[in-house]
């Protein structure tokens, strides 16, 4: 089907051909059905689809079987006669087996690329919701970036974040009087959340170099698109992870890709595998910021399919914009399960062959009922549909062969060595280590300066103990007073000549008399 991806057909029954629109697919999309009625599978011919078109795709590899997308089917598969046949009834003269342009991806680099943002491009809100702060602890977190922006600190990673919280609260007192009240509290629970991240292998997602999205977005020598599969089998033991990832991937592609308006076919299919883990719990300005991306990614010449087991499981304001629908059974054993299905038929353009809701019931793996976009942005008739079987293997591939197109890359090597260039964590330790040691260096100051003044008041201390000790200081008194008889006129001529000659006069005399009494001998 030109200008389609095929997605199956049938015989009596079912719809001749039904595909998706290249021109619509960035309308969004969501492949819903019960566990092991064929999701993943849809999911597979879909990136085939899209990947022949030439359109890059983004998908999560929950169970590790989309892997196979990586190798060719085989004739020597169980299923080979089965799929034969389909193909036969569907009129899919074109299948052929063959393998498809893959990238893999993982988080923790052990089944692909390392896959890495930065604190920075991660943001508070995002941040906030993977750690599942409280709105206070939310405010805190939101301070601390503030502070890192005002103070050009770049947060790159988790010991970045840790560290600047406890410069926010070495600072709690002054920050408190700009933005509000920084609790000591708060910070601890932050940094135990931190924490806990770290060790479920969290700290991970957090470095340099950070994902180029124009690495996710290539084509390979024959014009393919590439699929690049991200490895969330281990990652989905840490669900809020998992879907916080995704978001922020979904976001940064908003953000970055420039306005395109309705191109031929889309620049990127974006699949959200178990979307019901995004809007588990999540607050409503969190749902605000993914309907606004779904609303508005469009226009970047963005697809994005939402897979999960249930419709409901997706906000209303989203599924209202998800125009190509493929539906695998719903199983209605409860009340509620039944209250599903009905609310899930309704949402289609009736047919009047069949009963929408009795078909959603009914189908069985490998069926579905279909509803894609028509010309001018109409919904299709709902039809029931045989998905066409994969080209590619139905799966996951051997390691070896996961290991060979990892190696084999256009991108191998350029991820999977961590940088580590200054930041908030080296900036404020550096900082800590010159307050220590000017404050070593003013305490060795002081204690000289102590010294100092010690040395001084004793060396004045000995100074007037010297003085007062003195023999030539050191006056005799006496409280005995003595008396004598008054001088003679003999004496007092006596003394009057003595003190005289202790003058210059008296020198001069004596020099005289001597100089007569030599004279005359």
């Amino acid at each position: 089907m030109d200008g389609h991806v095929f997605i199956g057909g049938g015989g009596e029954g079912y719809a001749e051909k039904q595909g998706l629109a290249l021109k619509y697919a960035n309308r969004h999309g969501l492949v819903a059905g019960a566990t092991g009625t064929g999701k993943s599978v849809t999911l597979q011919i879909m990136a085939e689809g899209f990947s022949a078109a030439g359109v890059p795709v983004f998908l999560s590899d929950v169970k590790g079987d989309l892997s196979g997308l990586a190798d060719a089917g085989s004739e020597s598969f169980k299923l080979h006669g089965a799929f034969m046949e389909r193909v036969e009834t569907m009129g899919f003269d074109d299948f052929a087996y063959q393998k498809f342009p893959v990238l893999f991806w993982d988080l923790f680099g052990e089944q692909g690329h390392p896959i890495r943002t930065t604190v920075t491009e991660m943001g508070p809100l995002l941040i906030s919701r993977l750690l599942e702060l409280s709105e206070a602890q939310e405010g805190v977190l939101n301070i601390a970036f503030r502070v890192a922006d005002e103070e050009g600190m770049a947060l790159l990673d988790l010991k970045d974040l840790q560290a600047l919280l406890v410069h926010v609260g070495e600072q709690a007192p002054e920050l408190g009087l700009r933005y509000g009240n920084v609790s000591a509290a708060s910070v601890g629970a932050i940094q135990r959340r931190l924490l806990v991240l770290e060790n479920q292998g969290g700290a991970k997602l957090f470095g340099e170099p950070a994902l180029e999205l124009s690495d996710m977005m290539r084509t390979d020598v024959d014009g393919r698109g590439m699929i690049s599969i991200l490895a969330a089998d281990t990652l989905m033991s840490s669900p809020r992870l998992y879907a916080t990832f995704l978001l922020w991937l979904l976001s940064e592609l908003f953000e970055e890709l420039p306005e395109v308006g309705d191109p031929d076919k889309p620049k990127l299919v974006f699949f959200f595998d178990e979307a019901h883990l995004l809007f588990d719990d999540a607050p409503k300005a969190l749902v605000d910021k993914v309907e606004q991306v779904a609303r508005l990614i469009r226009s970047k010449g963005v697809g994005v399919y939402f897979i999960t087991q249930n419709p409901a499981d997706v906000p209303e304001d989203i599924l209202g914009q998800l125009g190509n629908r493929v539906q695998h059974a719903l199983r209605a054993f409860t009340a509620k399960d039944r209250k599903e299905l009905r609310q899930a038929a309704e949402t289609y353009r009736e047919n009047p062959r069949f009963n929408t809701e009795d078909a959603i019931r009914e189908v069985g793996v490998g069926e579905a009922v279909t509803s894609f976009l028509q010309p001018k942005g109409v919904p299709g008739i709902v039809e029931r549909t045989l998905i066409r079987p994969p080209s590619s293997k139905l799966g996951p591939i051997d390691p070896g062969v996961r290991k060979a197109v990892i190696d084999g890359s256009p991108i191998a090597g350029k991820y999977e060595t961590l940088v580590d260039r200054e930041s908030a964590y080296e900036i404020l330790t550096r900082r800590a280590a010159e307050a220590a040691r000017e404050a070593e260096e003013a305490e060795k100051a002081e204690a000289e300066e102590a010294a100092r003044a010690a040395r001084e008041k004793e060396e004045e201390r000995e100074f007037r103990n010297a003085r007062r000790y003195s023999p030539t200081g050191v006056k005799k008194t006496s409280s005995r007073s003595s008396r004598r008889a008054p001088d003679s006129l003999g004496e007092a001529f006596g003394k009057a000549v003595i003190k005289e000659l202790g003058g210059t006069t008296g020198r001069r005399i004596v020099r005289g008399i001597l100089g007569g009494l030599f004279k005359s001998r």
